[in-house]
């Protein structure tokens, strides 16, 4: 998830804090951008971008939370003794809640509320993760990812069914890494990036060389790892994974949008991941004296003061707690007393 610093998804203390203005200047092709052709038209919810044979659905505002990127992949009519192909979205986001583009299929790169809001209007097979099934097939598990406290997880399933239109979606089936959707002269590989959420995936599409990456997002909000199911060892592996994959497009969940040529898209990912030093650079300063985990969530290592929302105080509780386990296990920080931490 993201939001948009002091307007959008602030109240909901969203996953991500996107307050710079981030995407503006930063070399991706614009969502301006519309495609000729014979996609779907450009609504005033989303435009669309077409890169080989996969057209991005870049939702509003460049595609920061509330809304997102989708993409809508179509065969090239050869699958098969019968010449037929079949077309599939990925990630139907707020976006497309009003004006969603006929597919075969879709694809969930994850669960989380931005990347499914527009799942409702799809009565087709639906596939995500098998470890992140439950949280798109069940709201109230959705909720339960985040770890907040009863009142907040009102506040945030009130929030997911009245402005994300969620309702559940019970027949989804899980893929696993590796999982080949073959479209008829195109296929959409899963490729499992854990980190995020322990299902997150991103989708390499051939013969275009499109690798969407969903929430491995390259903004400098960086990496985010603060659900109950998220893990930061896993988010690192990932990235390196990421580099490993050579593409011609790589395209991104949010304001991001697509990045051309592989040098470009590790320039970048090395940055989104030099947040993570960052944040334990500043927490190891903080430790210069003796600091409860409290203090150190108050401190922020991820949101930025003025935010405010349901998530904020969680989310930097537990980012602090998994931080700071690291530094303890390896004998950068220690446990003067119970509950209270100082570097070493």
């Amino acid at each position: 998830m993201g939001t948009n610093s002091a307007g959008q998804g602030q109240g909901h203390g969203a996953r991500h804090d996107h307050g710079e203005g981030q995407g503006h200047g930063d070399g991706h092709r614009p969502a301006a951008d519309t495609a000729g052709g014979s996609g779907p038209a450009p609504s005033p919810a989303y435009t669309v971008a077409r890169y080989g044979g996969v057209d991005v659905l870049v939702g509003g505002d460049r595609g920061a939370y509330p809304y997102g990127n989708s993409l809508l992949v179509r065969g090239r009519g050869t699958r098969g003794t019968s010449g037929s192909s079949s077309t599939l979205v990925i990630d139907p986001s707020l976006a497309l809640a009003d004006t969603a583009p006929p597919a075969d299929t879709v694809l969930v790169s994850h669960g989380h509320e931005d990347h499914i809001a527009g799942l409702g209007n799809y009565d087709v097979p639906v596939h995500a993760h098998t470890k992140d099934v439950d949280a798109v097939r069940s709201r109230e598990a959705l909720v339960a990812g985040s770890g907040l406290p009863p009142e907040e997880a009102r506040a945030a399933d009130d929030m997911m069914r009245e402005e994300f239109h969620i309702e559940g979606h019970p027949d989804v089936t899980g893929f696993e890494d590796g999982t080949v959707f073959d479209l008829g002269g195109r296929t959409v590989t899963a490729v499992h990036l854990p980190g995020h959420t322990p299902g997150h995936s991103g989708f390499l599409i051939e013969p275009d060389g499109f690798f969407f990456v969903a929430d491995i997002d390259l903004t400098s909000f960086g990496p985010y790892y603060g659900d109950v199911g998220s893990n930061l060892p896993d988010f690192e592996a990932s990235m390196a994974r990421c580099r490993e994959i050579d593409a011609r497009w790589y395209g991104t969940g949010h304001q991001k949008g697509v990045i051309e040529g592989a040098d470009e898209f590790r320039r970048r990912l090395a940055a989104y991941a030099d947040v993570v030093q960052q944040r334990e650079d500043k927490l190891l300063a903080f430790l210069s004296e003796p600091r409860t985990l409290d203090r150190i969530a108050a401190h922020r290592l991820v949101y930025r003061p003025h935010v405010e929302g349901v998530l904020v105080r969680t989310v930097e509780l537990r980012t602090a707690e998994r931080h700071l386990n690291r530094l303890l296990g390896e004998g950068r920080a220690e446990e003067v007393e119970p509950g209270l931490f100082r570097a070493v």
